[in-house]
């Protein structure tokens, strides 16, 4: 099969000296291997499906793809905001510039800029904080595999420091940064920056692909599988066309989430990812089983499934296209909660959703799945933080918690200095919203672990509930949030360990609303925010608590353990639910055994 070539960006990946034996090779084969003729698709799994169904809903129309008049009935309103002005126009035609000249007085007079501040400037990563930080913007960037450099870190610190108290960034659930407190005029200086130090934030927001997360411990791992670097940097740039603005995958019916697995420890997550790359060799062929659909909404939430796929690794990129053109072109734009990829794959079937990729493939090939996947089933899961010995002799990488993955500019810089300082320019962002510093020599760990950023705020060993504690921004910032998060996870995480003494990690997340930034349904415990009543019927926030959420090879979605419970009221559950699931101890038989 033919392979796409994509030209990397001027950032050239962070390496070590030849007086290391650090060497992290990133080079794809440019030789596409030879593949056999693959299995077609049965006819009778297709007749189902009416052929006028087939027919694509959008088209291209001076270089922007436009959904066709014909399927406009229905719509929803974001589909009616893009029809009216495409929102690449205002990258790509240079039109942010005008619109940031511009006053919000001005701005607020007009239906159409109004929509350009509050929808079309997400296509460009700037999310309008309209609910809770008028005039100011929530700026998401693209950080393929969650990799970034010391000069990157310092640059994004520099950019919120201006803001005093209303800026700050957070470590996402996507091994990426967001950055808070930006207004409008200073945005194109910050885009020139981030553009000089080799960042983007383009389509890093609504219908577009999300960051391409892979293994945190890429290149380092004693125990990978591949390194997932190579192929989650390509897919970035192919969908941003470097970023210069990929319109093709512009329009999407709803945002996709992509990931490329490189461990057995699923650190990737590919359960909830729309496609998910599985390591697996087929005839002495290294290449990719693939998942798909996999999504969390407020309505539904669903687990990602094999599509009986299977790509050699040149492939990784055509493979993408054509699920990504299915999806483009064939998803419905109506009710938003209906129009992830998995509505779509349910609609017409996984065999005839497989046909329809197979049509977008450049020899219109695809093979079956491959028997001999790579990841190991039965695998513990591995703890990522504190001190552990890289595949390189003499160095180690150190994983540091940082609570509910908030910092400030001050901690930014230090992290930058520490990176540069004891390890090579490079951190490492995980899904868990925590930080790995890598390519630390031996000789220098001691004195880092001294250093005041790690013992005073950002631990390598944290108390055990702090270890798998995760939180969405919450209404502190977020608009759609029913309740605050990140202070409150961390308040009731340090009540209820006053209470209950557990010998086991228990993943605790937090979502402020349905969407489930926070991915509750992943998580041993979950909350998701929502409003109840009290013991005296008195309106305030609570929580849905999930349970049952796993991770790994034997990973499942939680479900709902007890509905509308007033936050006031989670400690004394959470502490009793760690005693009856997780092994807990009351605090109080534990002192009493130990007198």
């Amino acid at each position: 099969m033919a392979s796409i070539s994509v030209p990397f960006l001027s950032q050239a990946p962070t390496h070590l000296s030849n007086s290391t034996s650090l060497r992290l090779k990133t080079r794809i084969s440019a030789t596409p291997t030879p593949t056999p003729t693959p299995t077609t698709v049965a006819p009778s799994s297709t007749a189902a499906v009416d052929a006028s169904r087939m027919e694509p809903r959008v088209e291209e129309r001076g270089g922007y793809w436009v959904l066709k008049e014909k399927f406009r009935e229905g719509i929803n309103p974001q589909e009616k905001v893009k029809i009216e002005k495409d929102p690449m126009k205002l990258f790509i035609e240079d039109g942010f510039n005008e619109l940031a000249s511009m006053s919000f007085e001005e701005i607020e007079k007009s239906k159409h800029t109004k929509d350009d501040i509050d929808v079309r400037l997400k296509w460009l990563g700037l999310f309008h904080r309209r609910k809770h930080q008028y005039g100011r913007f929530m700026m998401r960037l693209k950080l393929p595999n969650g990799v970034t450099s010391s000069a990157q870190t310092r640059y994004l610190a520099s950019a919120i420091r201006q803001y005093g108290k209303e800026g700050c960034a957070d470590v996402t659930t996507r091994q990426n940064w967001q950055i808070r407190g930006v207004v409008l005029p200073d945005v194109p200086e910050i885009l020139k920056g981030l553009s000089e130090v080799g960042l983007t934030s383009l389509q890093s927001g609504m219908d577009n692909v999300r960051n391409p997360v892979g293994n945190p411990l890429a290149g380092i791992d004693p125990h990978e599988i591949v390194d997932t670097r190579p192929y989650t940097n390509l897919l970035s740039q192919f969908i941003t066309a470097n970023a210069r603005g990929n319109t093709a995958f512009t329009n999407l019916p709803r945002k996709w989430n992509v990931c490329v697995v490189g461990s057995h420890d699923l650190y990737e997550h590919p359960h909830i990812n729309d496609l998910a790359y599985m390591p697996a060799t087929k005839n002495g062929r290294f290449g990719f089983n693939l998942l798909v659909g996999g999504f969390f909404s407020p309505k539904r939430c669903a687990d990602a499934i094999p599509l009986d796929a299977w790509v050699p690794a040149d492939d990784v990129l055509p493979v993408c296209q054509a699920v990504l053109e299915a999806y483009r072109d064939l998803g419905t734009r109506g009710n938003r909660q209906k129009t992830r990829m998995m509505w779509l794959i349910d609609e017409l079937g996984i065999e005839q959703f497989r046909a329809e990729v197979v049509k977008r493939m450049p020899q219109q090939e695809l093979e079956r799945s491959s028997s001999e996947d790579l990841v190991q089933k039965q695998w513990e899961r591995r703890d990522y933080l504190g001190v552990h010995p890289q595949k390189q002799e003499g160095f180690s990488f150190v994983g540091i918690h940082i609570p509910v993955g908030r910092v400030q500019a001050d901690d930014m810089d230090e992290l930058a200095r520490l990176a540069d300082e004891y390890g090579s320019g490079e951190l490492r962002l995980t899904v868990e919203q925590n930080i790995i510093i890598p390519n630390v020599e031996n000789s220098r760990l001691e004195a880092l672990l001294k250093e005041p950023l790690l013992r005073d705020r950002f631990s390598p060993e944290p108390p055990i509930l702090m270890k798998g504690l995760v939180a969405c921004t919450g209404n502190q910032f977020c608009g759609q949030a029913i309740i605050e998060t990140k202070a409150r996870a961390l308040k009731v995480t340090e009540e209820v360990g006053r209470l209950v003494s557990v010998t086991q990690q228990v993943r605790m997340h937090w979502t402020g609303c349905p969407n489930s930034c926070g991915q509750v349904q992943v998580a041993d415990i979950g909350f998701m925010g929502c409003m109840t009543r009290d013991e005296n019927g008195k309106v305030c926030e609570g929580a849905d608590v999930f349970l049952g959420g796993r991770i790994g090879s034997d990973c499942h979605l939680g479900e709902v353990y007890k509905k509308r419970v007033p936050c006031k009221d989670l400690v004394p559950l959470v502490a009793e639910i760690l005693v009856n699931h997780f092994g807990g101890v009351p605090r109080e038989r534990e002192e009493e055994a130990e007198d």
